[in-house]
């Protein structure tokens, strides 16, 4: 599929379930991939760090989007396993290899749910200086957060950040607190 695309693509993402979970067939395809020429990218939540190390130590992925469910308190409880660890290595990985671009592009995700709000700083000072992404959750039991909404959140982090809803797509969005600190600098 990713041959017969070549003239209408530049790089290919590769998502799940969680991709990281199948590591031989998925560094396969990222060594394809990169041998086309191809920019590739993973989309992870982070539980098998093997898999990225991997991944990044043979440079055959340029992008990561790391999924950060949870606080780390509350993590293991959230997804039913002992995954913490897992992930707070993942997280040191891809810090470490964007410090040293042996990742181009390394991103945190959040994904929001109504009422979590309050572990948005708590996530985002886990991530550092890596860029964050807002994204909006989805679930039938609560309705989610609006762009607006998550606007508010963002103006508390005093720094910019990429806000994915349904109705506005992504926007990368600078509160007057981040654009007044960077003015700063």
């Amino acid at each position: 599929m990713i041959k017969s695309s070549l003239l209408a693509i530049s790089g290919v993402v590769f998502s799940g379930g969680e991709p990281t979970m199948q590591k031989d067939a998925l560094i396969a395809l990222a060594r394809e991939a990169k041998g086309m020429g191809l920019a590739t990218g993973v989309q992870t939540n982070g539980v098998y760090p093997d898999t990225l190390a991997v991944l990044i130590s043979e440079r055959v992925i340029d992008r990561v989007a790391l999924d950060i469910k949870a606080r780390w308190a509350r993590y293991n409880n959230l997804l039913g396993g002992n995954y913490v660890t897992n992930v707070q290595r993942s997280l040191e990985l891809c810090k470490q290899a964007h410090t040293t671009r042996a990742l181009s592009e390394f991103e945190v995700v959040i994904t929001l749910f109504r009422g979590y709000d309050d572990e948005v700083p708590i996530i985002a000072s886990e991530a550092g200086t890596v860029d964050i992404v807002l994204q909006q959750g989805v679930t039938q039991q609560v309705p989610p957060l609006s762009e607006k909404e998550m606007k508010k959140i963002a103006d508390d982090m005093c720094r910019s950040v990429k806000i994915r809803t349904r109705e506005g797509g992504e926007i990368v969005y600078e509160s007057d607190r981040s654009r007044r600190a960077a003015r700063k600098r």
